[in-house]
């Protein structure tokens, strides 16, 4: 498969670390050099949904589509206000989509999960088109009293258009079961027959642990990955990086000994946007005109669960 279409939409409140500092122990001087975050935009008054619907729709514009010629929808998101149906369900209903559809939940690593789902429709002959969304707001699972996590976390979508081809080389798919390094625990609805005690918590991260995971499995993943393609890291023009953490992405970049040049980055300016933040960052990327055909792209992601993604791609 290829892609021929990508968008992306944030919300319009944009929160700078100094903002923070005005109710939380913290600020700039704290928090950038942790993580390479100076602000973030975050929801307000939009739904999630609406950021979803205009990331979409950027992608089949640019794809030179209609709602109607998708064959096939993806959608990833973490948390939303809807329980059911899936997100996917109100997106599609704003936008006019009537394909089969189906929402996943892979934490940050959702992009590429989602891409590998697309290539085995795409391989079986059953698509032509595939639309891949992500949507979060992951400012809403933190607890905005916990400047460990609060300041880390972005809102935002992102979304691409895939059509039948070959550009897509490999990809990767890893799972270390240990949900509790990064963790999120919600009440359902009260009934008369539940007798244990149940209590929400906010996202809880083991930032050193998830930090170390991160590194090792990132430049494991695209070593192998690349090699796997007959390539080695000089042909590889971009390493798409999920934007978790400055640091994070540095210590990638030195695993693998490759030029920050190679490695774009908007989490200056975003903060961490969950599994939006890899198609966020294609779209900017591409919107900008840095990719040229024939580029090979690395896409590398890491999240809760534990897990990990890599995939190659050629522009």
């Amino acid at each position: 498969m290829k892609i021929i279409g990508t968008g992306s939409a944030l919300p319009a409140r944009q929160v700078t670390n100094d903002e923070i500092s005005q109710f939380l122990d913290t600020g700039d001087a704290w928090i950038c050099p942790r993580t390479g975050i100076h602000s973030r935009h975050v929801i307000s008054d939009e739904q999630i949904e609406d950021l979803a619907v205009e990331a979409a729709q950027k992608a089949l514009d640019m794809a030179g589509l209609g709602a109607k010629d998708i064959d096939f929808f993806i959608c990833s998101n973490v948390v939303s206000e809807h329980v059911t149906p899936g997100l996917s369900c109100i997106v599609a209903a704003k936008m006019g989509i009537c394909c089969p559809m189906i929402d996943i939940n892979c934490a940050c690593p959702g992009f590429i999960y989602a891409m590998d789902i697309a290539e085995t429709y795409f391989q079986a002959g059953k698509v032509e088109r595939v639309l891949i969304v992500c949507a979060e707001e992951p400012s809403r699972m933190t607890s905005w009293e916990d400047r460990s996590t609060c300041v880390l976390f972005g809102d935002g979508a992102g979304a691409a258009v895939f059509a039948r081809g070959d550009k897509l080389k490999a990809v990767k798919l890893n799972a270390q079961p240990d949900p509790d390094k990064i963790c999120e625990y919600r009440t359902l609805m009260p009934t008369p027959f539940v007798t244990k005690q149940e209590e929400s918590t906010p996202l809880l991260m083991q930032g050193r642990e998830v930090f170390r995971f991160a590194v090792t499995t990132s430049v494991r993943d695209i070593s192998g990955l690349v090699e796997r393609c007959g390539l080695t890291l000089d042909q590889v023009n971009w390493f798409m990086i999920h934007q978790a953490n400055l640091r994070i992405v540095d210590a990638i970049r030195e695993g693998l000994g490759v030029e920050a040049e190679r490695f774009p980055t908007n989490i200056a300016d975003h903060g961490n946007s969950s599994s939006a933040s890899c198609p966020i960052l294609l779209d900017e990327c591409n919107r900008k005109g840095m990719f040229k055909p024939g580029d090979v792209l690395v896409f590398s992601a890491f999240g809760a669960g534990l897990l990990s993604a890599a995939a190659v791609l050629e522009w």
